[in-house]
Parts: structure tokens; sequence; C-alpha cells
């Protein structure tokens, strides 16, 4: 990104339009990293002599100026001094006053006595006094990355990001629609999905609006910077257009930027990959994924349809035993008009399970029930037994559903099954299995055994038999829960220690 003062714009027919670089501007690009390069080991001075020589020579000033702030952060400035210069300026300044300088002779006594005093000479004393400011600053080194192409690349790319610091809204048309999707989020700017009518949907179906600073709370270049950095994402797309609303010291213009402008990001990863968009998400997922549910977490699910708009929810929970989703939305400290637009989109939702976890300061959880979604007020952080409260609600309601299409018996041809594989080839829970009965099998602990199996099994154990032998026993007819199957038996274990066990009669 550059500088406002950078910023070179063409405002013709009330429009706000970049003065990009362009092939011809390539020979000055050069010479401007040849101007760094050749002033490596020469004070800071030195080079801005030679790049405001440039600046007298170009047809614009402000691009010889644009080129040079994006290598000056290639460049490294170090103060060259014999000493630190605030402790040569401090003995300096002491042997004056105790010399009284008047004259030029009075100063050159006062160095070569501050000089004696560190065991420097008054000439490499008078290099240090100020050695240390801006201008007398060193180039010690230069490392371009990047050629004269490429430059003009990285300039144009500034320049667009520059042009959006005054942006109040960007609306956004991507051949990558996910791509796009998750840097928004990731850089915490709010937005939402507007389908468009067919004639309108050359590069994608949907545009994405995303909404600046004049819409939440006042004008911050916070948000701006956040623009910026969005455009390198919306770059890497192969087809993308943008329309950005710039608010222009108080006139507004339209920004309009596509594929076919000379805007390429030419280096860096367009957004860090930050796995959430707010730390109570982040705190949420991670304490949801210690909890033995029957649920699964989906970060980022599909969108939902919403009148002519979409939504896509934080979270969503897919049952581990149906094709049934509960989505999930954490609706955290947002503007009122943001909040009036999320309930907006809630209302036009139709046949979807939604949860909403609501930031008390918001006060509109009423207004969310009211719609027959679950709202969970939070303060901070999410109470997750709420959650799963409310999905344990669920997960009642499809056990019950799916006991219901279970017959009264079931009798599996297997000797032995668990009741965990006998569930999921029925597609239901284990839990819907509790009213069913088994007339060829003996239910021992979550397996079910035929009689004739634990007869076998019973001839084939004794007293004062290693457990780990009993074990091999068991597994042998693919039961492995051995400590119900030898009570079933009549038997326990003694253990020894750490090392094993016997098996003895009860």
């Amino acid at each position: 990104m550059l500088t406002k003062d950078l910023l070179r714009v063409s405002r013709a027919g009330g429009g706000y339009h970049p003065q990009f670089a362009g092939r011809e501007h390539r020979p000055l690009a050069a010479r401007v990293i040849g101007t760094y390069q050749g002033h490596v080991g020469t004070p800071r001075a030195d080079l801005e002599d030679a790049l405001a020589d440039l600046e007298a020579d170009a047809s614009d000033f402000k691009l010889v100026r644009g080129f040079a702030a994006l290598l000056e952060r290639e460049a490294t400035f170090e103060t060259d001094a014999a000493i630190e210069p605030e402790r040569a300026r401090r003995a300096a300044f002491e042997a004056a006053e105790a010399v009284g300088v008047v004259s030029e002779d009075d100063r050159t006594m006062a160095l070569v006595r501050a000089g004696e005093s560190l065991s420097l000479s008054a000439d490499v004393l008078e290099r240090a006094l100020y050695a240390d400011l801006e201008a007398r600053q060193v180039l010690t080194a230069f490392d371009s990355p990047w050629d004269p192409d490429e430059l003009v690349a990285q300039y144009n790319l500034s320049l667009s990001q520059t042009a959006l610091f005054d942006a109040t809204e960007l609306r956004v048309r991507s051949s990558d629609p996910k791509a796009l999707i998750s840097a928004i989020k990731r850089l915490r700017l709010m937005y939402e999905i507007r389908r468009l009518e067919d004639e309108h949907a050359g590069i994608a179906e949907r545009e994405v609006i995303v909404t600046g600073p004049t819409h939440l709370f006042r004008a911050s270049r916070r948000y701006g910077t956040r623009f910026a950095r969005l455009l390198r994402t919306v770059t890497n797309a192969d087809e993308w257009s943008l329309e950005a609303t710039i608010d222009d010291r108080g006139t507004e213009r339209t920004l309009s930027l596509s594929h076919v402008d000379p805007v390429r990001a030419p280096d860096a990863d367009p957004v860090a990959d930050v796995s959430f968009d707010s730390g109570v998400e982040a705190d949420f997922a991670g304490r949801f994924s210690n909890l033995d549910l029957e649920w699964d977490l989906v970060r980022e699910p599909e969108p939902l349809a919403t009148g002519t708009r979409v939504m896509i929810p934080d979270f969503a929970f897919d049952y581990q035993h149906s094709d049934f989703r509960v989505y999930f939305e954490i609706m955290g400290f947002w503007t009122p008009e943001y909040v009036e637009k999320k309930l907006a989109q809630l209302a036009d939702l139709e046949d979807v399970e939604l949860i909403v976890a609501v930031d008390e300061s918001l006060g509109v959880g009423a207004e969310i029930a009211a719609r027959d979604f679950r709202a969970i007020p939070y303060s901070g952080t999410v109470r997750l037994k709420a959650v799963a409260d409310v999905l344990r609600e669920y997960e009642r309601q499809l056990v019950a559903e799916s006991a219901a299409t279970l017959p009264a018996q079931l009798q599996p041809d297997d000797d032995v099954v668990s009741l965990e594989s006998l569930a999921e080839r029925h597609g239901v829970s284990e839990d819907a299995l509790a009213d069913v009965s088994f007339p060829d099998h003996e239910q021992v602990g979550r397996t079910l055994v035929q009689p004739a199996v634990l007869e076998s099994l019973a001839a084939d154990l004794e007293a004062g038999m290693a457990l780990s032998e009993a074990e091999d026993v068991f597994a042998a007819v693919g039961i492995g829960d051995s400590s119900a199957t030898l009570a079933e038996l009549g038997y326990r274990v003694e253990w020894e220690g750490l090392a094993g066990g016997t098996i003895r009669e009860r």
C-alpha cells in the first residue's frame, strides 16, 4: 500500500479511476531500482538527492515516489559511527561548557577535549555527533524482491489498495467465491450476499456486498486497510469485478476494477489463513471438540438462501446417525444496522433448523425466538452446556423417530454383533435400540451373543486362567468386552499389579 499523498487518480466524469503504471513506465521503474542499488554504502541524503533528480525528469513525480516508497521497505539504513551519537553529544556539550565556546577555535578545542575523554580523534567524534539523523544514516543493504515489470505490477496493486482507503462499501463478484468469503470473514468485515438476476450473472451468480466504516461507527482507516488487504484475494481469481463507493472528501464517487485492469498480487499470500473469524468462535470450536456428542461440527457450511439474499452460518452440526443438520450462528457485538439485516435474513429462512447464540448486549433474543429459532444468550463466551442441551433435544426427537421405524424384535444372523454395528446397519443410534428385543441373543454389555456361543466360551474357560488367555478366547469369536463377558459367565479378575490378572470364580 502507498500513503494517501501518493495516490494518483482521475476524477473525470465523476468517477474515481486509479492512474496505473504501464509498460511505458518500465524504464523508470528500472532507474529507481538502479538508484537504490547504486547508493548502497552512502548516506540517505545522497539517495534522496538522486531520487529528486529522477522526479525532475519524470512526467509525474508521484510515480517516482510511489516506486521509491515500495523499494524503501526493502532497504536497510543504519547509523555509521564509531561511538553512540548520544554519548558523543553528551561529551561534546560537557567539554564546550568547560571551554566556553564563542569562536571556531573554541569549538575545535572542545571537540579535542571531548575526543580525548573518549579516546577518539576530534574528526571521528565530530562525524559521530549527528550520525543518527535520518539524512545521515547509511544505506547498508538493499535487495529488491521485484524486477522492473514486477515493480510496476506491485505499484498498480498498491495504488488500487490506497484508493480503497476511503471506501465505504465494496460490491464484488468473483469466479472463486469461496476464497472471497473466507477472506472477508477472516478480515472480520461485515458482508451480505445477493443473488443476481440472470442477465447480470456473467462472472458469478452472486454479488458480495462488504460494508465499511460509515456503515459502522465512524470513518476509520482501520476498515479501509482491511478493504485494501481483501483486494489481494479478489485479484487472485481468474475473473472478478469490484465496485467501491468512495468517500472523496465528502463527495461520493464510484471506483470500478476488474480482471481486465493491470491489478495483480505478484508476491505474498492474499490473506493469512486464520482458522476462525473471532475469538468467540475459535473458543467455542475448541471446547466443543472435547465433548463426546453424537454431532460433528462443520465450519462454514453451505450458503442458505434468504429471499434474494444469501447467508453463511458460522457452523453446522451434523447428526452422526442420519442426514440431519442444525445450523449455528454466533451474533457478536454488531451494529444496530447489521443486526436488522441479520434479523431480516432470519425472517426469510424456511425449513431450516437454526441455533443462534446472541450477545446479551444486542437484546434481540426474543425476536429470534419468535422466528422459531433457538436463541441462546451469551456474554463473553458461548456456554457449551446450553448448546449441548439444545442438540440433545433434537437428538431425542431423532432417536424417537428412528426407533419408530424399527420392528419390536430384531433377529440378526450374526453369532456375535455389537449394538454399535447393528445400529449402524439400520442407520440409527444405539439409543434407538433401547426398546427392541433380541430373542435369539443374550445382551452382554454392549454386545449381542447367541446362547450357544456363551456355552462354548464357558467350556473353554476355567478358574486360574490368565486374563490374557481368556481375552484371546473372546477375540476369536469377535467379543471385545471381556469384563462384561467374564461377569456373564460367572468369573471375576484377580489383578496382579500392572502385569496382568487371573480369572477366578465369583
